[in-house]
């Protein structure tokens, strides 16, 4: 049973502080900077939210599928077999580290953005270019846009990604942690400020950390257990 689309989905679902602090910005401005009339309707702008967010997951599935590539290619040249295994203790790893970056016991995670830098000051004069964002054309541009900006737990699970075997693996990973992430930004722009308080607790965040980590350990052991337990069951009984 493979528990990477899980665990990537679940990764972005309790990153939801992290989105909240790195995101509720950006999501504030998009929101107050639609027309009143469009913020006035809440299921109208709950329609922009989910475009703006839909254009960002798409953003995540591309790069994923990217990384995915890249993962076939590391796979070729590993071998199928223990290389898929060494692939997947990897991502476990990263996961793992991402659990004590949001704790707050590994700060210089957020090196790892560096690595998108060169690509999103292409790319940040376009999202400009698309403000005010007052079409449901536009919002899909600027999500599009907005994908791409250097983020550390983003890139960590893109990172994270490589351990995958083909392009669609990839795209479906960033995928699934795309869709894990989009109700802390939808609550983030219909609650406006009021859950960045709450992302600013330090005691919850180390908690969220915390049960990163274990799901990476579990992760990174569940193979092991497998492989126990096909032991066991392949060993002859004591009549």
């Amino acid at each position: 049973m493979d528990l990477s689309l899980p665990l990537a989905f679940t990764v972005g679902l309790l990153s939801a502080l992290h989105c909240v602090g790195m995101c509720g910005g950006i999501v504030g401005a998009l929101s107050y900077g639609l027309p009143p009339e469009i913020r006035r309707n809440t299921a109208l702008f709950s329609i922009y939210l989910l475009i703006y967010s839909g254009g960002r997951i798409l953003s995540y599935l591309m790069a994923g599928a990217l990384m995915g590539t890249i993962g076939s290619r590391l796979l070729q040249i590993l071998g199928t077999g223990q290389g898929h295994r060494w692939l997947q203790w990897a991502a476990a790893l990263i996961v793992i580290l991402i659990g004590f970056h949001i704790s707050g016991w590994l700060p210089r995670l957020t090196r790892v953005e560096r690595i998108g830098v060169p690509l999103w000051r292409k790319l940040e004069p376009l999202g400009r270019h698309l403000m005010p964002v007052n079409t449901l054309l536009r919002a899909f541009g600027y999500g599009l846009v907005w994908g791409w900006l250097p983020c550390g737990l983003v890139y960590t699970m893109l990172l994270s990604t490589a351990s995958r075997s083909s392009w669609l693996d990839g795209a479906l990973y960033m995928l699934a942690f795309g869709l894990g992430t989009l109700p802390a930004v939808l609550a983030t722009g219909l609650l406006a400020g009021k859950l960045y308080k709450i992302a600013r607790t330090p005691h919850l965040k180390t908690v969220v950390g915390f049960a990163i980590i274990v799901l990476g350990l579990l992760t990174l052991l569940y193979p092991q257990l497998l492989d126990l337990g096909a032991v066991k069951t392949a060993s002859p009984v004591d009549e």
